[in-house]
């Protein structure tokens, strides 16, 4: 069993966002809010308390992202690599035995995810829990979600390994591991609390704009 304190999240706003015309995604507003700010938010509202620390991964503006509070690490890969740059850099900086990756454009992410993807791991042997889950209200089959995941930290020196070999798609990493696959199908699970704005009309429809 996790307990609390033995998690570190990390919040994932290094992309380029170019889809949003090259703005910084973190930096842009959800409901008056950074997109980063509000996913470090909902981390520490986490049911049962399961974040000890949190951290950004960015690599713009990071006077911008200091200013929330927390640490902020840019990617030590080049070249803005994608999110398993981000695993790479929160995973060198985790002093916890898990870390907990988001992406900072799923405003709307669970409270609860902490506690079902750490209960993932009272099974022997998990190394890796990932989420999978609906996108959008029109979408009726569970997809994985890889960008949301909680990884042991010793898989660090695999993801080097990985990383150096030229590997950058994290469901090639992943599936060198103990991987479960946790379903958010709930009745009552939100069907828009994973899905992830890439444009600014989608964000302001997903705010209610």
């Amino acid at each position: 069993m996790i307990h609390p304190s033995e998690i570190t999240g990390l919040v994932l706003a290094g992309g380029r966002g170019m889809r949003m015309g090259g703005v910084d995604k973190g930096l842009q507003k959800f409901r008056d809010t950074p997109l980063a700010l509000n996913a470090l938010l909902r981390l520490q509202m986490q049911a049962g308390g399961l974040i000890g620390s949190l951290m950004v991964n960015a690599n713009r503006n990071l006077a911008a992202y200091e200013a929330f509070g927390h640490p902020v690490w840019p990617d030590t890969l080049p070249d803005f690599a994608g999110p398993l740059a981000g695993f790479l850099t929160g995973l060198a900086h985790c002093e916890s035995p898990y870390l907990l990756t988001v992406p900072c454009d799923t405003p709307l992410f669970p409270l609860d995810l902490a506690e079902r993807l750490a209960a993932a791991f009272d099974e022997p042997g998990t190394d890796i829990a990932m989420v999978s889950a609906r996108e959008g209200e029109a979408d009726s089959d569970l997809r994985t979600q890889p960008v949301f995941c909680l990884l042991r930290t010793e898989l660090l020196v695999s993801l080097i390994d990985f990383t150096q070999s030229g590997g950058r798609k994290i469901e090639h990493w992943t599936g060198q591991h103990r991987t479960m696959v946790v379903p958010f199908d709930r009745p009552g699970d939100d069907r828009q609390a994973f899905f992830n704005a890439n444009t600014l009309a989608e964000l302001q429809s997903l705010a209610g704009d």
